[in-house]
């Protein structure tokens, strides 16, 4: 059985449920018990059409289902609604499902939990690990986004941006669990870039695929980090860089720029660099002037500080640093690299220690700490 087809059907098939007037968690688990006779029947006996079999078998379920609990007469109106048999109609319905994951009422993690489970077709389980929690707390965690958007109908306007911002979420987890959250993250916008012509869906699409390129030179054998500037650019994956850079050109000449296409232009010129000291930092610094106009974002204005201590010397990055808050995530580790750059290795060393101490992660942190040990090490030299 094509289980690829099976998932890129299921988005698809619980937004017919759902414009049936199924309420979502009625119409996920319908379809989720029509997955299961797939695998089943289909082996022995392929349908035709793969589509129309799956809405005409979930919406069966869901009557089954909705005959236990509702009303004589409930039930006989739902009957006549039930589809023909026959061709499903060729309409994909994918960005809406997307629009009800990403409602706004949802927390970030419910959202993220929701999109990989009703569009991306992932197991509760499989969510739980890749996300570290247990099992029981992931359940938990999509049945209450499955109630909360249950009562959401489709005749609303969708906020795109909502949509894009759950995806980075799910790109930025990493790759940790049995799942790898970023090749799902990337298959899920290539799935949403079919759907909607957006160049903000192309901007995030380029940026995921330059991103992802530089995977495989990130860790070190022992598991450790290795920074941009060290990273063998021999073993970047060159084709995702390629596909990625002439998705950003497709999208930046439409003239509708947008933060995610200003963060893949940035990633594309780091890509375009030879060696890291041929990195073009004064166009970074140009287009992070953009970013930062286009989101007001401190976090952005972090990442400029450190383009311009390389564009225009360390002195130059401590000062656009010294206009920001020092309680931001991963302001010491910054200001460690812009003193470590300008010869004060006693400051330096002292601030990778403090941002090791505050690290998010202990891939992260070990990699401070290790900082802070040359530094320390070369001073007593």
């Amino acid at each position: 059985m094509d289980e690829a087809l099976l998932r890129s059907l299921t988005p698809s098939v619980l937004t017919v449920l759902v414009r049936r007037g199924a309420d979502f968690a009625a119409a996920e688990d319908a379809v989720q018990d029509a997955l299961v006779e797939a695998a089943r029947v289909w082996p022995a006996d392929p349908p035709r059409d793969p589509k129309g079999w799956l809405v005409t078998v979930a919406w069966r379920k869901f009557l089954d289902q909705a005959r236990a609990d509702t009303a004589r007469r409930r039930r006989e109106d739902l009957v006549d609604e039930e589809p023909a048999p026959g061709p499903a109609p060729a309409v994909d319905d994918t960005l809406q499902l997307y629009v009800l994951c990403a409602h706004p009422s949802l927390t970030p993690s419910s959202a993220v939990a929701l999109t990989l489970r009703a569009v991306g077709g992932l197991t509760t389980r499989q969510i739980a690990r890749a996300y570290l929690v247990p099992e029981a707390t992931m359940a938990q965690r999509i049945s209450r986004a499955k109630r909360t958007v249950s009562g959401v109908r489709f005749d609303r306007p969708g906020d795109v941006a909502t949509v894009l911002r759950v995806l980075y979420l799910v790109f930025n987890e990493g790759y940790s669990g049995d799942v790898d959250l970023a090749a799902e993250a990337v298959r899920l916008t290539r799935q949403l870039a079919a759907v909607i012509d957006h160049p903000e869906v192309a901007g995030l699409l380029a940026l995921m695929l330059l991103h992802h390129a530089r995977r495989a030179a990130r860790t070190a054998p022992d598991g450790s980090l290795v920074p941009l500037a060290e990273q063998d650019r021999g073993r970047w994956d060159t084709r995702s860089i390629a596909e990625g850079v002439a998705i950003l050109q497709a999208a930046l000449a439409r003239d509708r720029l947008g933060e995610f296409q200003a963060q893949a232009a940035i990633a594309a010129l780091h890509a375009d660099a030879p060696t890291a000291g041929e990195t073009d930092w004064v166009q970074i610094v140009e287009w992070y002037d953009e970013l930062a106009r286009l989101t007001d974002s401190p976090v952005v204005r972090l990442n400029r500080a450190v383009a311009v201590g390389e564009a225009d010397g360390p002195r130059a990055g401590l000062a656009a640093l010294a206009e920001l808050d020092t309680s931001l995530p991963r302001h010491a580790a910054v200001a460690a690299y812009l003193h470590e750059h300008d010869g004060d290795l006693a400051t330096a060393a002292r601030l990778y220690a403090e941002a090791a101490h505050k690290a998010p992660n202990l891939a992260e942190r070990d990699h401070l700490t290790r900082q802070a040990a040359r530094l320390n090490a070369r001073r007593r030299r």
